[in-house]
């Protein structure tokens, strides 16, 4: 499964929801509206306009999902190793395994260019909010408003894309109350220049993921070009050589994905009765598949390495997340804070309204889930070469309408990234695809049944493993310069069968998106809306919107906590690596790379490792800075603890947990360990 591909199945002792002003150390703030007030009366402390421009600049977003920063004024960029696993996978190939052995680029010359990676780094963001809610009138049913909605946004995004030349979003802030219009320089000229082996970037593996003590070097650098050269960068962070104390005040500054703190009771039920318990039955599905196919050969493991990964991570997740939703406290207590809000707008009759609303929606919702996974969010086609064909069957068709007219992803101001991911050399494994697009053809079978006509002609009276291999074999996608001629033609025509079977799918996949667009999407979004007024009207703005993938400030304090009567430390150290390693005798997942263990001397172990704070984070921050007051990198986000994995629904600084790898653990390594001084040199230079 690709990382676009799980990113689509899994969109959409505690204190609670964010109904409510916020209190410890809670929220995922917009750099136009920061706490200011709030870090003030807390912490003494008052970030001035030029320290939040400055860490806005230095913070990047990856497209593949995570965060970095710039750290360096030659365009050096730092996120985690498992951010940057995509495309280290993608630049190996047989018998040149960089997730297994690491790279370090001693050169210019030497930094190798990713296939399709886009970096986002925002500059400027505008309230828009007057002008999308304009275009809906009161008199629209729910798909003309769908409709008005979306192209207001798409000739917004146009208009701005024209103007600046910078990438433009409008982004839905609490869940339509507010939009912001958000303009980002792009890179998509961007080079690896190190990554430490994934045996010490994911020590102690899915046993130890979530947990704390940590002990992980979870960090990678690539670097940014323009027309050739390293890119110029006036914003970027100041290394720290000290790191952070206990109790210090730290920032962290990224992208998180998804929160779904403002959710009513329903739709929160229905994210543990069904969605959640539906995408995690998947996620154990393929589990099992990537982990037999890896088990075959080395060149097996090799290619679903990285597969695997971000299948165990999101099935632990997944997992935690539904177990805050189980919790009969947890969601007692949210309820309370619905009936309060509910109480509190009982006057209002569209306030009042918009709860029933949802719930509706919600229905419908149900109704349609299982066609909405299946056949639009690709649970049938687990196949990049088929993730290709369905881009290449609408393009064409979508990008002749007018951009008013299109389906978001191929609206005008992101064409130049579809491009990009749909014209990627990056390699294509046939066997891998054909493994699975064979197992998600079984599933189809089962959930829909043998007698279904759409399964049927699927199928083409083969079985699913036959049908497979017929698609895999027939297809001709893996060559670039085949998908840019049909591209051109929008497939018309085309006898290459992964495009036939796109386009006799797309019927159902659009019916039911527009469906889910019209009848779910949007009738949530008038709710959510009138919602958020009501909270609004009730609490005051002092309120932090739900995540959505744009960037974000959180702060803490590093600080340890208690677990089942134990103190648990904020820090760990490279003794502790060594320690954790013999108790399990050096084997997998605990095993150290070779240099590691040849170069245990030439380390101070009592250098700090791993760190915890009470920052508000969740998925997408992977791969944020974590700076200090005086904007200096302390460390790098990259985990939460076990925690903090029901933070999507509501905040807590009583366990819950952010984890770092220390800015001193990342020095100590490059220069004793990979022989990298100039790399540390540059940090912050």
């Amino acid at each position: 499964m690709n990382r676009r591909f799980l990113a689509a199945v899994l969109a959409g002792g505690l204190l609670w929801s964010a109904s409510v002003p916020s209190r410890a150390d809670e929220g995922m703030w917009l750099y136009s509206d920061p706490p200011v007030k709030i870090l003030k009366q807390r912490y003494g402390f008052e970030p001035g306009a030029a320290w939040m421009e400055h860490l806005q600049k230095s913070s990047v977003r990856f497209n593949s999902g995570g965060s970095g920063s710039f750290v360096s004024s030659r365009g050096l960029v730092m996120t985690n190793h498992h951010v940057g696993a995509e495309q280290i996978a993608k630049l190996s190939s047989p018998g040149k395994d960089l997730l297994e052995a690491g790279y370090l680029a001693n050169s210019q010359a030497q930094e190798l260019k990713c296939p399709d990676l886009e970096l986002n780094v925002l500059m400027t963001l505008e309230d828009v909010t007057a002008r999308v809610q304009g275009s809906v009138k009161s008199e629209m049913d729910a798909a003309a408003a769908e409709k008005a909605r979306r192209a207001e946004m798409s000739t917004i995004e146009k208009e701005s894309t024209e103007k600046t030349g910078l990438r433009s979003d409008v982004v839905t802030l609490y869940q339509g109350g507010r939009y912001h219009l958000y303009c980002y320089k792009k890179y998509t000229d961007v080079r690896l220049v190190f990554a430490p082996e994934q045996d010490i970037a994911f020590f102690g593996g899915d046993t130890d993921n979530f947990e704390f003590p940590r002990y992980d070097l979870d960090v990678t650098f690539f670097r940014a070009y323009e027309n050739g050269q390293p890119a110029r960068i006036e914003h970027f962070l100041k290394w720290s050589p000290t790191g952070p104390r206990e109790g210090e005040l730290v920032f962290v500054s990224g992208h998180p994905g998804n929160t779904q703190r403002l959710n009513t009771m329903a739709d929160l039920a229905f994210q543990r009765d069904r969605r959640l318990p539906l995408v995690l039955n998947l996620l154990r599905r393929l589990e099992v598949l990537y982990a037999t196919y890896g088990e075959r050969t080395q060149e097996n493991k090799r290619q679903s390495k990285d597969d695997l990964f971000g299948v165990q991570n999101s099935r632990k997740a997944l997992l935690g997340r539904l177990g805050g939703l189980q919790d009969p406290a947890f969601m007692g207590a949210k309820q309370k804070l619905e009936d309060e809000l509910r109480q509190a707008v009982a006057g209002s009759p569209e306030w009042s309204a918009a709860f029933a609303q949802v719930e509706q929606a919600i229905d419908v919702y149900g109704q349609i889930l299982d066609d909405l996974y299946l056949y639009e969010r690709h649970y049938a086609f687990n196949s990049r070469l088929f993730e290709l064909a369905q881009h290449l069957a609408r393009y064409r068709v979508e990008v002749g309408q007018p951009n008013t007219d299109r389906l978001r992803e191929y609206r005008d101001s992101n064409l130049e990234s579809l491009q990009q991911d749909l014209f990627s050399p990056a390699p294509i494994y046939p066997e891998f695809e054909r493994v699975k697009l064979a197992d998600s053809l079984a599933m189809l079978l089962e959930v829909r049944g043998s007698d279904d006509p759409l399964v049927q002609r699927i199928l083409a009276g083969k079985s699913p493993r036959e049908r497979a291999a017929e698609l895999v074999n027939g297809t001709r996608l893996q060559d670039v310069a085949e998908r840019k001629r049909l591209a051109e033609s929008g497939g018309t025509g085309s006898k290459d069968p992964m495009v036939e079977l796109a386009l006799l799918v797309d019927p159902t996949a659009r019916k039911v998106r527009k469906t889910y667009d019209e009848k779910v999407a949007e009738p949530l979004r008038q709710a959510y809306a009138a919602i958020a007024q009501a909270r609004f009207a009730k609490f005051g703005t002092e309120l932090a919107p739900d995540a959505t993938f744009t960037l974000r400030l959180s702060f803490g304090v590093v600080k340890g906590y208690l677990e089942d009567g134990q103190a648990v430390g904020a820090f760990t150290d490279f003794a502790g690596l060594y320690r954790r390693s013999a108790e399990h005798h050096n084997e997998y997942p605990f095993r150290l790379p070779k240099r590691w263990v040849e170069r245990k001397s030439r380390l101070d172990l009592s250098t700090p490792f791993n760190f915890v704070s009470t920052a508000d984070i969740i998925g997408g921050n992977s791969g944020s800075p974590t700076v200090n007051r005086e904007g200096q990198v302390v460390g790098l986000i990259f985990d939460g603890n076990i925690q903090s994995l029901v933070l999507d629904y509501a905040y807590s600084e009583v366990q819950a947990r952010a984890t770092s790898v220390d800015s001193r653990a990342i020095t100590e390594a490059l220069r004793k360990v990979y022989d990298a001084g100039a790399l540390a040199d540059e940090l912050g230079s």
